[in-house]
């Protein structure tokens, strides 16, 4: 994967500071830079647009910009930073502002929060992260906000905490090599484990549980006749021949690998409490559309810990 900046996207709410900590982790731990963004308050685009029209020599050519200074004073304080730090403050609308520097010298990934300051309290999912996560040309981590982050309560730990694995949401027939990449890579960075989660539909039976905590299988174990639904098995091997070249790149990244039945979207959610991040695809690869996919769409709002929505970053995919 490229090595780019990670970009975080503050507005100064509480929100985006936890993105902010959660980028400051993950520069440090993939050695990059870290560029912090954040889109000028309305005020601030008009008086930089009416100085600009009168070009009247008297006004100040700074004009004030809270947010900026605020975020440069706690990554000053913060203990450790990494190997470069920029900032740069935007104009336009958040998603136009935020798309067009995700398209700006390959990013590694572009980290928010899942609300900003506008909208309603109640929401989960903020429109600016939804609109970001559903356009933008780089990954997209979304993290939540504190009483929705259940990984970062269990392990006592702030946003961007190693512990926990890597959960990536695999169709192995469909998901883009750019998402299996990213989930790999992130995994890496941690030293942690890759556990890969695909989901099956069975035709509903009296004895069926839905609900029922899934297993994690091992390689390995797939050698045997063993006693696994034939649809699960089946998946198991489709994910360890996709999952292949990925082992090879990445020898020293542990992988389990899970097929159960039920909604893919409900299995991620749940695997969510406990990761680190949870990692799925944007859209089905063969539609080139700005829409998210309905299985990232309701991770996002649902899910307990950061998300990681990654598009398909090249055109010749080969599924």
């Amino acid at each position: 994967m490229s090595n780019g900046l990670v970009i975080a996207a503050v507005d100064g709410s509480e929100h985006s500071l936890r993105a902010l900590e959660w980028a400051r982790l993950a520069a440090l731990r993939h050695d990059t830079g870290l560029l912090v963004a954040h889109v000028l308050p309305e005020t601030s685009q008009l008086y930089a647009g009416r100085r600009s029209a009168l070009h009247d020599p008297n006004e100040p050519e700074e004009y004030a910009d809270p947010v900026g200074d605020h975020v440069r004073g706690l990554l000053e304080v913060a203990p450790e930073l990494p190997r470069e730090v920029r900032y740069e403050a935007l104009e336009g609308s958040v998603p136009a502002a935020l798309r067009v520097i995700s398209g700006e010298g390959s990013p590694l990934m572009l980290v928010m929060g899942s609300r900003g300051r506008g909208g309603f309290a109640a929401l989960l999912l903020g429109s600016n992260s939804r609109a970001v996560a559903t356009t933008a040309s780089c990954p997209v981590v979304v993290v939540p906000h504190a009483d929705r982050d259940a990984s970062a309560d269990a392990a006592g730990a702030s946003a961007g905490a190693s512990a926990g694995r890597v959960v990536l949401g695999l169709h192995a027939a469909e998901t883009p090599e750019d998402v299996l990449a990213f989930a790999f890579a992130e995994a890496a960075a941690r030293g942690t484990t890759v556990q890969v989660v695909s989901a099956y539909a069975l035709p509903p039976g009296p004895t069926m549980v839905i609900d029922s905590p899934f297993a994690v299988i091992p390689p390995e174990a797939l050698a045997d006749g063993g006693d696994g639904v034939p649809a699960e098995r089946e998946m198991l091997r489709a994910q360890t021949e996709r999952l292949a070249p990925l082992r090879a790149r990445y020898p020293d990244v542990p992988v389990e690998q899970a097929a159960v039945p039920g909604d893919p979207a409900g299995r991620l959610v749940e695997a969510s409490r406990s990761a680190a991040l949870v990692v799925v695809g944007r859209h089905h690869p063969r539609v080139r559309s700005l829409l998210i996919g309905s299985v990232a769409h309701a991770v996002l709002q649902h899910a307990h810990g950061p998300v990681a929505v990654v598009p398909a970053l090249r055109d010749d995919l080969e599924l």
